[in-house]
Protein backbone atom coordinates (compact mmCIF):
# COMPACT_ATOMS: atom_id res chain seq x y z
CA UNK A 1 0.00 0.00 0.00
CA UNK A 2 1.66 3.56 -0.82
CA UNK A 3 0.74 6.58 2.03
CA UNK A 4 0.99 10.14 1.32
CA UNK A 5 2.72 11.24 4.28
CA UNK A 6 2.29 15.03 5.16
CA UNK A 7 3.21 14.89 9.28
CA UNK A 8 5.15 12.28 10.89
CA UNK A 9 4.34 8.40 9.71
CA UNK A 10 2.77 6.37 12.48
CA UNK A 11 3.56 2.80 13.13
CA UNK A 12 0.45 1.68 11.04
CA UNK A 13 1.55 3.30 8.24
CA UNK A 14 5.13 1.77 8.30
CA UNK A 15 3.96 -1.32 8.77
CA UNK A 16 1.25 -0.79 5.57
CA UNK A 17 4.81 0.60 3.72
CA UNK A 18 6.73 -2.81 4.58
CA UNK A 19 3.51 -5.10 3.39
CA UNK A 20 5.09 -5.53 -0.17
CA UNK A 21 8.72 -4.95 0.09
CA UNK A 22 9.17 -6.79 3.91
CA UNK A 23 12.82 -4.86 4.93
CA UNK A 24 12.68 -1.72 3.41
CA UNK A 25 10.63 1.04 1.40
CA UNK A 26 10.17 3.01 -1.65
CA UNK A 27 9.84 6.68 -1.35
CA UNK A 28 9.18 9.36 -3.37
CA UNK A 29 9.73 12.82 -1.84
CA UNK A 30 8.60 16.04 -3.14
CA UNK A 31 11.37 18.63 -1.26
CA UNK A 32 9.47 21.80 -2.35
CA UNK A 33 6.33 20.61 -0.67
CA UNK A 34 8.10 18.47 2.43
CA UNK A 35 5.82 15.69 1.72
CA UNK A 36 6.29 12.21 0.96
CA UNK A 37 4.51 8.65 -0.71
CA UNK A 38 6.14 5.68 0.61
CA UNK A 39 5.20 2.02 -0.28
CA UNK A 40 4.87 0.10 -3.53
CA UNK A 41 7.36 -2.55 -5.43
CA UNK A 42 8.61 1.00 -7.29
CA UNK A 43 9.79 4.25 -6.67
CA UNK A 44 7.44 5.21 -9.91
CA UNK A 45 4.57 3.95 -8.03
CA UNK A 46 4.96 6.17 -5.02
CA UNK A 47 6.06 9.59 -7.98
CA UNK A 48 2.63 8.62 -9.42
CA UNK A 49 1.32 9.37 -6.23
CA UNK A 50 2.50 12.71 -5.34
CA UNK A 51 1.72 13.99 -9.46
CA UNK A 52 -1.81 13.05 -8.49
CA UNK A 53 -1.49 15.33 -5.75
CA UNK A 54 -0.04 18.21 -7.79
CA UNK A 55 3.72 17.76 -6.86
CA UNK A 56 6.18 19.06 -9.48
CA UNK A 57 8.31 16.63 -11.64
CA UNK A 58 11.11 18.61 -10.99
CA UNK A 59 11.05 18.63 -7.19
CA UNK A 60 10.66 14.53 -7.34
CA UNK A 61 13.20 12.39 -5.79
CA UNK A 62 13.53 8.72 -4.88
CA UNK A 63 14.86 6.69 -2.17
CA UNK A 64 15.28 3.63 -0.06
CA UNK A 65 14.48 3.56 3.48
CA UNK A 66 15.28 0.42 5.84
CA UNK A 67 13.25 1.49 9.28
CA UNK A 68 13.70 -2.29 10.14
CA UNK A 69 17.71 -1.33 10.75
CA UNK A 70 16.96 1.60 12.73
CA UNK A 71 15.21 -0.44 14.75
CA UNK A 72 17.84 -2.94 15.48
CA UNK A 73 20.67 -0.43 16.04
CA UNK A 74 18.20 0.86 19.62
Amino acid sequence: MINLIQERATKEQLEEMLEILSSYIKLAVDIERGILAGGGELHADCEAVLLENRSKQVDIWGADWYPLTLISRL
